[in-house]
C-alpha cells in the first residue's frame, strides 16, 4: 500500500488503529499471530544434534575410536564397549558446555535487544522492538534508532539519517503531510520513517505501517553484516596455546610410547594406551570451557545490573586504569529538585521530597503564593511549557517520563498549581527547536488566545546571557547592562556554590505574523527570566565505590556539564577530588591539542562545563598517556568517545540506542558502583580462567610424566587406557567448571590493573603448571611402585593405588588453584559448587574401585584401608609441600 500518499483519517482507517489511544493488548496480540515478530529473520542455526555430533570431529578422539573398533575386533569388547562409553559421556559434557554458553549468549542479545516508546491503551510504554505491530504508535526523539517502518503524524525539527539504507550520508527531514510523487524512492520519502535508520535531530510520532522481513530493511535484509564473532582476544590466545600444547602433548605420548615398546612392552597395548593419554593430555576442551567461564561471567554480571554487549570487554574490564564518568544520574540519584528560584535579584526557596508535586514556596522564610509573585509564576510557567517531561503516578508512588531536569522543572510548576494541560489550554505550541548540546538549549514557538506569540528559550545560564540583550528587574524589562549580568552572574555562582544545578530561563515576544524558521533567529535578543536551581543528590554508594577503585589501582574522573562550583562540591562529596587534583573547564580545554591535554591529563579528576565533543579528546589523552579507559555516556554526541574508549559504557536508562550500540557494557540502573561492580567481576572471571588452565594443565602434566617416568624406569604401566579416559572425565569436567564459578579473592580490588598484554603464565602461573605437574606425577609414581614392589604379581592393585591417587592429588590440588598464594589463604568450603564436584568426581572414582561389575572395565582392585594413607599422603604431598614452602617464606619476610 502507497502509506506515503494517504492523508491521516485514510491511515487510521486502512491500519484500524486511534492516533491518540493507540492499540489495546488484545488486538496487539491478534496482530502478533498475523505478522509474527518484528525482527529480520536469521541465517539457520546448527542443530543440537550435530552440535553434539560436532564434539567427536576431534583427530585423537577419532583415532582412539578406530584403536577401540580394532580392539574390539580383537576380542577386547569390555575394555572396547567401556572406553566408547567414556568419549560418549565426555561429548555430552562437551555439548552441554556448549549449549549453555550459546544459551548465554543468545540471553544476552536479547537483554540488550533494543526497545521503543509505544502508545498503548492511551499510555506511553517502553516496548522491546520486536513485539511491535503494524498499527502501533511510536514515539521517537534524538539519539532513538526507528524500531519498524513508520509513517509521520508528528515532526518536530525531525531528522534521520538513513545511510543504511540509501547510501547517503546526509540526514533527511522529515514532514508529516501527505506526499503526491508518482514512485518516489526511500530516500524521497520524507513522510517516511524506516526500521533500523537513525534519527539525529529533534522528535516526532509516526504510526507503524510494516514490520520484520516486510519492511525496506527486511527487503535488503542480506546486505546487513552478518553477526560479529564473539570471540576475545584471550580466547584466540588460549586457541594458539592449545595447538602449542597438543604437539608437546603429543611428542610426549609418541616418547612414553617409544620408550614402552624398547622395554618390551606390547605395541599394540602400548599405542592404545598412548592414544588414551594424548586424548586425556590434550586441552582441546580449553577454549570451550573459556566461553562457558565468559558467559556464566555475564550472567552473573547481568544480576549486577550491567550487560556485556562484546565479550572482549570482559577481559578489558580487568585491565582499567581510568574510569570518566558523567555526574548526573550515573554518580548522582537522577532524582532532579528545584530547590531555589531566583529573578529580578529576589530568591525563593523550594521544599518537598523527590519527585512528588506537592510543596511550598518562601521569600526569606516567610511561606509565599508563586501566584503573587509575578516573576516567579513566569519563571515557573515557562520552565514547564519549555518541556517535554510528563509525570507518572502509580499508587501515589511519582516517577517522571523524560529528562530529569525537566522533571525537575514540571514539578516545581505543579507545587505551583500549575498543570502543562492547562497551560497548553493558553498557549499552542507552534514550532519546537529540540534541546542541542551545542546550543546547550531548546526553545519553543507559543500563540496565546490573543495571538500574541513568544519564543520561551531553557538552557544553560552562561549561555543564556550571553544570547540577552534584556532583563526582567524589579518586575519590568530593563536594558541588561555589564552591572545587571555581573548580579546574574553572582547569583549563578551562589547557586552552584550550594551544589546546584542551574538552568536559565528566557522569553522574547514576538508579531502576530512572525514566522521564525530557524533556531538562530529564535535564540537572539532575549529578555532573561531568571533561573531554577535544582539539586541532584549523590547515590550513597558511590563514594565507597569511589575509593574501592582507588584501592584497585583505577582512577576516577568526573565529566559533567554542570557549572564549575557544583562539580567541584559533588567531586568533593565523593572523595573524586583530593589534594592536587585540578579542574578544567571545557573552555580551557577546547583551546588545548590533545597533546597539550597529555601533559596534565593524569592531574585532572574533573572536567566540568564539557560538551559531549571533548570526551573524545580526554579518551585520546588518557590512552596516549597509555591508560585503559572506561567512558560512559547516554546521547548520541557521546556514541564516539564510547567507541573510541577500551570500555564504553552507556546507561541503559536514559541511554539512546546509538549511546547503546556504540558500547560494549550497558549499565541497567545507571549507576556508577555498577561499574565498579563489572570490573570487580572482569578481574574475577579472568583470574578463574587463569585458575583451572593452572589446574587443567598441571593434571595433565602430571598424567604425561607418571607415564614417561615409568617408561624410563622400565616398569609395568602404572596406569591402562580405560584408567587414563576415567581420570580425565571425573577431574576434568566438574571441578574444572565449579573453578569458573568460584567467588573473587579478598584482595582482587586492592591489586593494580592487570597489563593488558600480560601473558597466561605471567605471575609465576607456568611454574606452578610445571612443579605441581612434576609433583603430582611424582607421587603418583612413588604410590605405585611402593605398592608394586611390595607384591609385584598383584599388578591390578598397585595400579588401582596409582589411579586412586593421581585421582585424589588433582582433586586436592583443585583447591590450591583457588589462589595466587596458597591452599590455606582461602576457605576451602567457601566455593560450594566445588566442594559438590570435588564429592561427585570422588564418588565416580569409589564407585569403579568398589562395586564389583565395573572392577573388571576398569581393571580395578578394592583397596585396604592402610593403603588409604598411603594414598591420601602422597596425594596431598605435592600440594602441602609447595604450601608449607610458601608459608615458611612468608614467616621469613614478616619477621624480617
Amino acid at each position: 500500500m502507497k502509506f506515503h500518499e494517504m492523508d491521516e483519517t485514510k491511515l487510521a482507517e486502512v491500519l484500524k488503529t486511534d492516533f491518540t489511544e493507540g492499540l489495546n493488548e488484545r488486538e496487539v496480540e491478534i496482530r502478533h499471530k498475523q505478522h509474527g515478530h518484528n525482527a529480520l529473520e536469521e541465517g539457520e542455526k546448527q542443530s543440537a544434534l550435530l552440535l553434539f555430533f560436532s564434539q567427536f570431529k576431534d583427530f585423537m578422539v577419532l583415532v582412539l575410536l578406530a584403536a577401540t573398533l580394532v580392539s574390539g575386533l580383537l576380542g577386547e569388547i569390555i575394555d572396547a564397549v567401556a572406553i566408547i562409553a567414556i568419549v560418549i559421556v565426555n561429548g555430552f559434557l562437551g555439548f552441554f558446555q556448549e549449549r549453555k554458553a550459546e544459551k548465554s549468549l543468545e540471553a544476552l542479545k536479547e537483554l540488550s535487544a533494543p526497545q521503543v516508546q509505544a502508545l498503548r491503551e492511551g499510555k506511553w510504554e517502553k516496548v522491546p522492538s520486536k513485539d511491535v505491530v503494524p498499527g502501533d504508535i511510536l514515539k521517537f526523539s534524538s539519539g532513538d534508532r526507528i524500531g519498524a517502518d513508520v509513517r509521520l503524524i508528528e515532526s518536530k525539527s525531525l531528522e534521520i539519517e538513513e545511510s543504511a539504507l540509501t547510501g547517503e550520508s546526509l540526514p533527511v527531514q522529515k514532514f508529516t503531510g501527505a506526499l503526491r510523487v508518482p514512485n518516489p524512492g526511500i530516500g524521497d520519502m520524507e513522510n517516511m520513517a524506516f526500521m533500523g535508520t537513525l534519527v539525529t535531530r529533534g522528535n516526532g510520532i509516526g504510526v507503524v505501517v510494516a514490520t520484520g522481513m516486510k519492511t525496506a530493511m527486511g527487503q535488503i535484509a542480506g546486505l546487513l553484516q552478518s553477526a560479529e564473532t564473539m570471540d576475545t582476544p584471550l580466547q584466540r590466545r588460549l586457541e594458539q596455546l592449545g595447538k602449542i600444547l597438543i604437539t608437546v602433548a603429543l611428542l610426549l605420548t609418541v616418547l612414553v610410547v617409544g620408550i614402552g615398546v624398547l622395554q618390551g612392552h606390547d605395541l599394540y597395548t602400548m599405542f592404545l594406551a598412548g592414544v588414551s593419554l594424548a586424548v586425556a593430555a590434550i586441552p582441546e576442551g580449553l577454549p570451550a570451557i573459556v566461553t562457558v567461564a565468559l558467559s556464566l561471567g555475564v550472567q552473573r554480571m547481568i544480576k549486577q545490573n550491567s550487560i556485556v554487549r562484546k565479550l572482549p570487554a570482559v577481559e578489558t574490564l580487568g585491565c582499567a586504569s581510568v574510569i570518566c564518568s558523567d555526574k548526573t544520574g550515573t554518580m548522582t540519584q537522577n532524582k532532579m529538585t528545584v530547590t531555589h528560584a531566583w529573578s529580578g535579584g529576589k530568591t525563593w526557596t523550594v521544599d518537598g521530597v523527590g519527585y512528588e508535586p506537592r510543596g511550598r514556596f518562601y521569600s526569606n522564610s516567610e511561606e509565599v503564593s508563586p501566584a503573587d509573585a509575578r516573576p516567579l509564576q513566569q519563571l515557573l510557567t515557562f520552565g514547564m511549557l519549555c518541556n517535554h517531561a510528563e509525570m507518572i503516578d502509580k499508587n501515589n508512588e511519582y516517577m517522571i517520563d523524560g529528562d530529569p531536569t525537566e522533571g525537575a522543572l514540571l514539578v516545581a510548576g505543579m507545587k505551583a498549581g500549575l498543570t502543562r494541560s492547562g497551560l497548553l489550554a493558553q498557549f499552542e505550541i507552534v514550532n519546537e527547536f529540540p534541546f542541542d548540546s551545542q546550543r546547550k538549549m531548546m526553545s519553543i514557538i507559543v500563540k496565546d488566545k490573543s495571538g500574541r506569540q513568544f519564543v520561551v528559550t531553557k538552557g544553560a545560564p552562561d549561555v543564556l546571557i550571553g544570547l540577552s540583550t534584556s532583563i526582567l528587574w524589579n518586575d519590568r524589562q530593563q536594558h541588561l547592562t555589564k552591572e545587571l549580568t555581573q548580579k546574574v552572574q553572582g547569583a549563578i555562582d551562589g547557586l552552584a556554590g550550594d551544589a546546584l544545578r542551574t538552568i536559565a530561563i528566557a522569553y522574547k515576544p514576538l508579531s502576530a505574523s512572525t514566522v521564525i524558521l530557524s533556531e538562530k533567529e529564535a535564540e537572539k535578543d532575549l529578555t532573561f527570566i531568571g533561573l531554577q536551581g535544582m539539586i541532584d543528590p549523590p547515590r550513597p554508594e558511590v563514594k565507597t565505590a569511589v575509593r574501592e577503585c582507588r584501592d584497585a589501582g583505577i582512577k576516577t574522573v568526573m565529566i559533567t556539564g554542570d557549572h564549575v562550583i557544583t562539580a567541584k562540591a559533588i567531586a568533593v562529596q565523593l572523595g573524586i577530588l583530593t589534594d592536587g587534583s585540578k579542574v578544567i573547564d571545557g573552555k580551557a580545554l577546547s583551546g588545548m591539542s590533545v597533546e597539550e591535554l597529555e601533559d596534565i591529563v593524569e592531574d585532572v579528576s574533573v572536567f566540568a562545563r564539557v560538551s559531549p565533543e571533548h570526551k573524545l579528546k580526554i579518551v585520546k589523552a588518557l590512552q596516549n598517556k597509555g591508560h585503559i579507559v572506561a567512558m560512559t555516556g547516554d546521547g548520541v554526541n557521546d556514541a564516539p568517545a564510547i567507541k573510541a574508549a577500551d570500555i564504553g559504557v552507556a546507561m541503559g536508562i536514559t541511554g539512546t540506542d546509538v549511546a547503546k550500540e556504540a558500547s560494549s557494557l550497558v549499565l541497567l540502573d545507571d549507576n556508577f558502583a555498577t561499574i565498579k561492580a563489572a570490573i570487580k567481576e572482569g578481574r574475577n572471571i579472568y583470574e578463574n580462567i587463569r585458575k583451572f588452565i593452572r589446574y587443567l594443565l598441571a593434571s595433565n602434566v602430571g598424567e604425561i610424566l607418571v607415564m614417561l617416568f615409568a617408561m624410563i624406569l622400565a616398569l609395568p604401566l602404572p596406569l591402562v587406557p580405560i584408567q587414563i579416559l576415567w581420570v580425565n572425565l571425573v577431574t576434568d569436567g566438574l571441578p574444572a567448571m565449579a573453578l569458573g564459578l568460584d567467588q573473587p579473592e579478598g584482595d582482587v580490588m586492592k591489586r593494580a590493573p592487570r597489563h593488558p598484554k600480560e601473558g597466561v603464565f605471567s605471575r609465576g602461573l607456568g611454574w606452578k603448571v610445571v612443579s605441581r605437574g612434576f609433583l603430582i606425577g611424582l607421587a603418583t609414581l612413588i604410590s605405585f611402585m611402593t605398592i608394586y614392589y611390595r607384591n609385584p604379581a598383584d599388578l591390578d592393585y598397585a595400579q588401582t593405588i596409582a589411579f586412586t591417587t593421581l585421582v585424589v592429588a588433582q582433586l586436592i590440588h583443585v583447591f590450591d588453584c583457588r589462589s595466587e598464594k596458597s591452599i590455606f589463604s582461602r576457605n576451602p568450603f567457601e566455593n560450594k559448587f566445588l566442594v559438590w564436584a570435588v564429592i561427585s568426581s570422588m564418588a565416580l572414582v569409589l564407585v569403579v574401585i568398589y562395586y564389583p561389575p565395573l572392577q573388571p572395565i576398569f581393571h580395578t582392585v578394592p583397596i585396604e584401608a592402610r593403603d588409604w594413607l598411603l594414598i591420601i599422603g602422597m596425594s596431598a604431598l605435592p600440594t602441602f609441600l609447595l604450601a608449607g614452602t610458601f608459608l615458611a617464606r612468608k614467616t621469613k619476610k614478616n619477621m624480617l
